[in-house]
């Protein structure tokens, strides 16, 4: 029993732990390094909370895809931001939702929701082109990932539309102020965490996943998947708990398309990404999830989720991982 926990595979789940860890802390350090620089110069903090927030609780999918796809691991590449996605959806939503009904008050949500519906399409149609164009091999070129980084761009400024409408620019959490020179070497340092936290999770994985005879599209729809959204889940889960129901919501549909406009958009436009159609299942399941809850919020309950649609999402991720863990 004792030489289980001895082995090399015991250290690379220790190793999984760890990088994970590693990565959470270092968008920590990422984030609260740069909102204390630019709170300095000014900038409200909604703003902040859009732009340095939102990159810093997505920099460990970021990372850990772009590791992937350097390395020729382009199952667990896509696999990580699609199974983030669904991750985010069906069992973030489901936990916030069962903490406390999730109302929706601000008007921008109704019109991201829809957004992400058109984010997943639009990468389904880039990605599959043996299926829609009869191409010789599905891929993700570097064409491909600047398009999704003009969407990007777009969604930015559709974000920035949204805030000059906002009255109340400093509506949120109050951010701690550090001097210029530590508020930079938290950033530096956070970084520096991100790139070695990455690199660590991503070995683990492989090597986890080999052993247990998992492809690495699997590991990258569970393992990777969750243990990059927990920044996520944090956020969406402690939001519910205060009330805050649009953070909780916005957190999980802003980060739905800022994953595959952007990260997928600069890991493309760095390497081209190989994809395997085997994850088309997985995008249905994406494109079913997104628009059951823009049914859940806009019809049957006037923007709202209540518990027992949430208790639904929730059962649907179960029943999801259960399914993809069969097909092993």
């Amino acid at each position: 029993m004792l030489s289980y926990f001895f082995d090399g595979l015991a250290f690379s789940f220790i190793d999984l732990i760890i990088g994970f860890a590693i990565l959470i802390k270092g968008a920590d350090f990422l984030v609260g390094g740069a909102s204390s620089a630019a709170k300095k110069y000014g900038i409200s903090n909604l703003a902040i909370g859009l732009t340095v927030v939102a990159f810093g609780t997505s920099m460990p999918e970021l990372i850990v895809s772009l590791l992937s796809a350097l390395n020729g691991k382009n199952d667990a590449s896509f696999g990580n931001v699609i199974g983030s996605n669904n991750f985010n959806l069906l069992f973030i939503l489901g936990i916030a939702g069962l903490i406390y009904p999730l109302v929706v008050q601000r008007n921008t949500v109704k019109y991201e929701v829809p957004l992400s519906i058109v984010a997943a399409l639009i990468l389904f149609v880039l990605v599959n082109d043996v299926l829609l164009f009869g191409g010789e091999m599905n891929l993700l070129s570097r064409l491909d990932a600047i398009i999704l980084l003009v969407f990007f761009v777009a969604f930015l400024a559709y974000i920035y539309r949204t805030m000059k409408q906002t009255t109340d620019l400093d509506e949120g959490e109050q951010i701690k102020i550090y001097p210029m020179g530590m508020a930079i070497g938290m950033v530096i340092f956070g970084l520096a965490m991100l790139v070695g936290g990455g690199t660590t999770v991503v070995n683990s994985a492989i090597t986890i996943a080999h052993h247990y005879g998992l492809s690495e599209k699997i590991i990258g729809l569970t393992i990777l998947a969750a243990g990059t959204s927990l920044p996520e889940l944090a956020t969406s889960a402690v939001a519910a708990y205060k009330k805050n129901t649009d953070i909780a919501i916005g957190n999980v549909v802003g980060s739905n398309i800022f994953n595959i406009f952007f990260i997928l958009g600069v890991t493309g436009t760095i390497s081209p990404i190989g994809y395997n159609p085997a994850l088309n299942f997985d995008m249905y399941v994406l494109l079913g999830s997104t628009v059951v809850l823009m049914i859940f919020m806009f019809t049957l309950n006037t923007r709202k989720l209540d518990r027992w649609e949430a208790f639904l999402f929730l059962g649907g991720y179960i029943t999801y991982t259960v399914y993809l863990m069969s097909l092993e």
